[in-house]
C-alpha cells in the first residue's frame, strides 16, 4: 500500500472534519512476536536502517556491538511478557520510541566520550527510558539486571555470549548493516527460556497459564440449562448439592468475647491482638460465605427471588470460581472454588487450634488474613521485651533442617507454608540451587525469623527474595499502607558463584499459596 505525501493528513484543525475521524480506519502497529522478528524490525527501522547514522560513530566497533545489544535488550523485555508473572509482575508496553531515543543517546555518548560510559548509559536506558514505564520495584530490579547483560565491557569480546544456555545469541563482529540482518535471519524462530534468564520450567508455566485462560474462555460459553429434565448434570442440581455440602462443612463464627477473656490484650504479648484481629476478619468472611450459600439454596428451591448477586454466586459455584462478593471480603486467592473452600477450612482449623492449645511452636504463615500484622506482632514483642525501638530492628533469617519443632524459640518465631518458584533448595548445603526439570514449585523448609539490630547481622552471600501471597505477584496499595499481595523480603543464602542477578532474572520468589 502506497500513501502519497500529498494526501497525508498531519492535522485537523477544523471541527467540521470530525466525521473523517469517526469514519476513518485506524491502523495500529503491534510489535512482532519472537526475538528474531523483533530484532529484524529494529534493524530495519529508523534510525538504525539509515546508513549515514549506522556508520557515523567514531568508535564503530564499540557502537555496533552495543547497538546490537541494545536492540536485543529491547526485544527481550517485550518477549518476556509471554511468561506472565514469571516474566514481569505487571505487563509493560515498551515501544519503539523507547528504543529510538536510547539508540540516539548511545550514539551521542559514545561519540562525545573518550571511553564508553557504561554507568551513564545504564542509568539513562534502564532508569529513564525503559525504567520510566516500570511501576514495580522488583520489575525494575529485573530490568536493570537484564540490561547489565548487554551494557558491559565484556560485550566487546568476540567470545561473549548473552546466555550460556543459548550460545547462538551474541553480538556479531563489526560489519556492514547487511551482515547484521543476515545474522538475525539465521537465528532460530523459537527461543529457549534460557535466553530470557529463565529456567526451562518457565515454558511449562507459560503453556499451563495459556491453557487455563483458553479453558476459562471456553467455559464461559457453556449453557447454564440442562438438556434434559432429569439430567444428572442439571446446573441447578449441581450447584444445590455443592452449596449444601460446603454449607454443612462451615464452622460457626468465633465467639470474640469468650476468646478475648482467654487471650486478653496485654502490653507484653502482641500475638493476642493479632489473633483477635484475625478472628474478626475471618468472622466477616465466614458470615458472608454462610449467608451466600444459604440464600442460593433457597433461590434454587424457589423460596426467594434469584437476585443479581445470588445469580453471580450461582454461576461462580457452577464454574468452580470464587464469587465476586466473597472475594471482596476474602484473603487474596487464585484457587478454584473447591480448593478455596478447602484452604478456608484449613485456615479456620489453624486458628481454632491456636485458641484451644495456645500459640503454635511453628506458625503457618499461609493461614493469616493480614500477614503483615503477624510480622509486626513478633517484632513488637521483641522490641518491648528488650526495650529497643522497633524501627531499629531488622529480620534475621535462618533456614532450618528439621521438618517440625515442638517448642517455640525464645525470641522470634518459626514459620512454614511457603513455596519457592524459579529456583530449588539444597537441604544438604542449605543454599539455593537450580530447579529440577518439571518441578515448578518447591515446598520451602521451616524458617526461623528473629528480630536483630542491623549491626548484629552476619553478612553471607544471599538473595533478596520477594515473598507474595499469590503467584500473580502484583497487588495494590491498601489503606493500611501495605500491598495486598507483597509481604516482605526474605534473605535466602545462595552459592558464591551465582550472582544475585542470575536469580533475579530467574524470577525467583516465595509464595504463601499456589493456584490449586
Amino acid at each position: 500500500m502506497c500513501i502519497r505525501d500529498s494526501l497525508r493528513i498531519t492535522a485537523l484543525q477544523d471541527s467540521a472534519h470530525g466525521s473523517l475521524h469517526q469514519n476513518g480506519m485506524k491502523l495500529v502497529q503491534e510489535p512482532p512476536k519472537g526475538l528474531r522478528s523483533n530484532l529484524l524490525r529494529s534493524f530495519t527501522s529508523d534510525p538504525i536502517v539509515d546508513p549515514k547514522f549506522f556508520e557515523s560513530s567514531n568508535k564503530p566497533e564499540a557502537f555496533k556491538k552495543l547497538l546490537f545489544g541494545l536492540t536485543f535488550f529491547h526485544s527481550l523485555v517485550q518477549e518476556r511478557r509471554k511468561f506472565g508473572p514469571l516474566g514481569w509482575n505487571r505487563p509493560y508496553e515498551f515501544n519503539d520510541t523507547d528504543m529510538r531515543i536510547s539508540v540516539k543517546q548511545l550514539h551521542m555518548f559514545i561519540n562525545e566520550n573518550p571511553e564508553v560510559p557504561y554507568e551513564a548509559l545504564s542509568y539513562l536506558v534502564g532508569e529513564c527510558n525503559y525504567g520510566g514505564r516500570v511501576t514495580d520495584d522488583w520489575d525494575r530490579r529485573c530490568l536493570l539486571s537484564t540490561l547489565n547483560v548487554f551494557f558491559t565491557p565484556d560485550i566487546l569480546l568476540d567470545d561473549y555470549r548473552f546466555s550460556m544456555d543459548s550460545p547462538e545469541y551474541y553480538s556479531p563482529e563489526e560489519g556492514e548493516h547487511s551482515d547484521y540482518v543476515n545474522y538475525i535471519q539465521s537465528l532460530p524462530w523459537e527461543q529457549k527460556p534460557g535466553i530470557f534468564g529463565l529456567h526451562g520450567n518457565a515454558d511449562i508455566t507459560k503453556d499451563e497459564r495459556d491453557a487455563r485462560l483458553l479453558l476459562e474462555a471456553t467455559l464461559s460459553t457453556q449453557p447454564r440449562e440442562a438438556s434434559g429434565k432429569d439430567s444428572a448434570l442439571d446446573p441447578k442440581k449441581v450447584v444445590l448439592q455443592s452449596a449444601k455440602d460446603v454449607h454443612s462443612s462451615m464452622p460457626k463464627l468465633f465467639d470474640i468475647e469468650e476468646i478475648t477473656a482467654k487471650y486478653p490484650l496485654t502490653y507484653g504479648q502482641s500475638m493476642n491482638t493479632v489473633l483477635l484481629q484475625e478472628l474478626i476478619r475471618y468472622n466477616r468472611l465466614l458470615a458472608i460465605v454462610r449467608s451466600g450459600l444459604d440464600s442460593v439454596q433457597m433461590a434454587i428451591r424457589g423460596e426467594v427471588v434469584m437476585s443479581a448477586d445470588l445469580e453471580q454466586v450461582y454461576n461462580a459455584i457452577y464454574d468452580n470460581k470464587i464469587p465476586d462478593g466473597w472475594r471482596k471480603r476474602s484473603f487474596p486467592s487464585l484457587k478454584p472454588f473447591g480448593s478455596y473452600i478447602a484452604d478456608l477450612l484449613a485456615r479456620l482449623a489453624f486458628l481454632q487450634k491456636w485458641i484451644d492449645e495456645g500459640p503454635p511452636p511453628v506458625f503457618w504463615i499461609s493461614g493469616f488474613f493480614f500477614t503483615q500484622s503477624f510480622l509486626t506482632g513478633i517484632m513488637q514483642n521483641y522490641a518491648r521485651k528488650y526495650g529497643i525501638e522497633i524501627d531499629k530492628l531488622v529480620w534475621d533469617f535462618t533456614i532450618m533442617t528439621e521438618e517440625t519443632y515442638d517448642k517455640a524459640p525464645e525470641d522470634g518465631c518459626f514459620i512454614n507454608g511457603l513455596f519457592l518458584e524459579g529456583a530449588g533448595w539444597n537441604n544438604e548445603t542449605g543454599l539455593l540451587c537450580e530447579s529440577k526439570p518439571k518441578e515448578l514449585y518447591v515446598r520451602f523448609p521451616i524458617i526461623y525469623m528473629k528480630p536483630v539490630k542491623p549491626e548484629d547481622l552476619v553478612e553471607v552471600p544471599h538473595y533478596r527474595c520477594p515473598t507474595y501471597k499469590t503467584t500473580d505477584r502484583q497487588g495494590v496499595l491498601s489503606t493500611t499502607g501495605h500491598s495486598t499481595n507483597f509481604i516482605m523480603v526474605i534473605n535466602l543464602p545462595r552459592r558464591q558463584n551465582d550472582p544475585e542477578s542470575y536469580l533475579v532474572m530467574r524470577g525467583t520468589a516465595l509464595f504463601t499459596q499456589l493456584n490449586y
